[in-house]
């Protein structure tokens, strides 16, 4: 398997699915393959057969937009693994450990996952770093902030969460998310005078 980034540190797998580039992530321990899937968007059998080889210990979701639970359901269900979520959202399925921010996640070997809380896209949307890793969820794209529906009180809400969480961060984070290619933290900094002037 082509691993999307295959580090001492950290193996993290890229499983895009359905038509509006969804991305699922394995973010997997290299010493023990213990790993946790990142978003249940669709396809489940596709996102299973991307987990070959490692052991899925938990299902994270970054949020509940439809997109990012279609199988949830269902790879909960073949998974047997708790699902960790912020609360400020509905699920298909129980949460079984609520995220508030500044949680960590602690899987493998010594890895840890802290969960950052960013509102605006949704209520309960969150951003999960894994040291220089970042899976921003809908939060934080390549050119710009998640879609806050021209609603100006969200916007300010998306861009505090932006400037306040994600860009205090080291320029060389690597930015995953949850639909499209990769950036860096470093990359879309210096365009975020531009968003706040363009409102989206």
């Amino acid at each position: 398997m082509n691993h999307h980034y295959d580090g001492d540190d950290l193996i993290v797998r890229k499983i895009r699915v359905g038509n509006m580039e969804n991305n699922t992530y394995v973010v997997e321990c290299p010493a023990t393959h213990d790993a946790l899937l990142v978003d249940g968007c669709y396809e489940a059998d596709r996102i299973l057969a991307g987990t070959e080889g490692a052991k899925v210990v938990g299902i994270v979701q970054t949020h509940a937009h439809y997109d990012h639970v279609d199988a949830l359901p269902e790879l909960k269900s073949k998974l047997g693994v708790p699902v960790y979520a912020h609360p400020g959202e509905d699920y298909p399925v129980p949460i079984d450990v609520e995220l508030s921010d500044g949680d960590t996640i602690s899987f493998g070997r010594d890895h840890e996952v802290v969960v950052l809380h960013t509102p605006g896209h949704t209520p309960g949307g969150v951003c999960l770093l894994l040291g220089k890793h970042l899976v921003s969820g809908d939060t934080l794209f390549p050119g710009g902030p998640g879609n806050t529906r021209g609603d100006d009180k969200l916007f300010d809400q998306i861009i505090e969460s932006i400037e306040s969480k994600l860009f205090t961060l080291p320029d060389d984070t690597r930015v995953y998310p949850g639909h499209g290619d990769d950036t860096t933290i470093g990359t879309e900094r210096p365009h975020l005078d531009e968003w706040k002037e363009r409102r989206w």
